[in-house]
């Protein structure tokens, strides 16, 4: 059979029957509509997070109190873990390689103003804070550096806290209470947004050694260390275990780089939008026992003309190919219809909703509309090869 006469009568054999292939095509269609579809969200909220979190660079070291492996050794020497401290972030600034550090406590407190008062985040930072964030003054300054021990009550705002407290007025200069302590205002941030659910504007910042009087804390948080853009993290890490240990006396902290924070979001993604795809993939599941059902009917109703076919010598080959061939065509044409659903519908949503973050992954469509065509392929062998086995004499028989 010639390749233009196994197309027509294919599409012939669909279009025949409109209502049914249109069915059939649709299942397939909601399947890859829906892969797609939940892969945009799930793509859309991988690139966000990563985004966000790699929105200050990727050459920041997280140093933290305390370790998260298990040694062996003496169960005394627990008691003898040292405090996270400022002079430790000092001390890291002797290594070559490092460019800023910044010894980081965070808490919640009330904060009165301008005959105005509310609770919000206070970040104990260093003077060397925005060269490790990347997140600058837009009005005054920031903290200076003074003595890490006794530093100066001076805070510096975040841009919803400015607007909160002195609506658009210069705060510069004013006097704030900071749970009961005052404060005096020589700087307001840039707007930052959020980061993983923080919202950097609304904070106050003030020195580090402030804060750990303020919530009572005899221990860093972390020291946030950034190291020169291309030096090696790995040398830079080496180097900083080096001088804690020789001031601690043991491995008492965790050191976390950027690349090891990125590598383990990005593997939790990754898995998340892959089981989002899955969910997806039910429904082309489900599409391709449509296709099965349709294929079964087709070859029952189409019994004389298979034995026709086999009396006028048509191999058993051909047979088997005309049937796969409606099956992957039923299916090809769903799985289009489907993208552009899918892909149509990731848009709207977009356009919709401006804060859900919507990326679709070419890959994953392709790939579902690969799938589809291997289902509809696997949905109609069972019923090709039943009309490629019927006996010629028996099919012209039948009714």
């Amino acid at each position: 059979m010639l390749l233009n006469d196994f197309i027509n009568l294919t599409l012939h054999s669909l279009v025949s029957h409109r209502l049914r292939s249109m069915l059939t095509a649709t299942g397939i269609a909601i399947g890859v509509a829906a892969v797609v579809l939940l892969t945009s969200i799930g793509e859309g909220l991988h690139q966000y997070v990563l985004g966000e979190f790699s929105q200050f660079g990727t050459n920041i070291i997280s140093v933290q109190p305390g370790t998260v492996q298990t040694h062996g050794g003496n169960v005394a020497a627990l008691s003898n873990i040292r405090p996270m401290s400022l002079e430790d972030a000092v001390a890291l600034k002797k290594l070559p390689s490092i460019v800023a550090t910044n010894g980081v406590v965070q808490g919640n407190a009330e904060i009165e103003a301008n005959q105005r008062q509310r609770r919000t985040t206070v970040q104990g930072v260093g003077p060397q804070s925005p060269d490790v964030w990347e997140f600058y003054p837009v009005i005054g300054k920031f903290l200076p550096d003074d003595d890490i021990t006794s530093p100066r009550p001076y805070a510096v705002l975040g841009s919803k806290v400015r607007d909160e407290l002195f609506d658009q007025k210069n705060p510069l200069g004013e006097l704030i209470r900071i749970g009961g302590n005052r404060f005096r205002v020589i700087g307001v941030m840039e707007t930052k947004g959020q980061l993983l659910g923080i919202d950097l504007d609304d904070a106050i910042y003030i020195p580090t050694a402030r804060a750990m009087e303020l919530f009572n804390r005899a221990s860093l948080m972390e020291i946030q260390v950034k190291h020169k853009a291309g030096s090696s993290s790995s040398e830079t890490v080496s180097g900083i275990k080096r001088i804690l240990k020789a001031k601690h006396g043991q491995e008492d902290f965790t050191v976390i780089t950027q690349e090891q924070m990125l590598e383990t979001l990005n593997d939790i993604l990754n898995v998340l939008t892959f089981a989002v795809g899955a969910l997806g993939g039910i429904s082309l599941f489900v599409g391709g026992i449509g296709v099965l059902t349709i294929m079964s009917i087709s070859v029952n109703e189409r019994v004389s003309e298979i034995g026709l076919f086999r009396a006028l010598g048509v191999p058993r080959k051909q047979i088997l190919s005309i049937f796969l061939g409606e099956a992957i065509l039923l299916s090809a044409l769903g799985g289009v219809f489907g993208l552009l659903i899918g892909v149509g519908g990731a848009q709207a949503l977009a356009f919709a909703v401006p804060n859900l973050p919507v990326h679709t992954p070419w890959s994953f469509a392709l790939g579902a509309e690969a799938i589809a065509i291997i289902i509809g392929l696997a949905a109609g062998v069972l019923p090709a090869q039943r009309a490629a086995n019927l006996d010629p004499i028996d099919a012209l028989r039948a009714e």
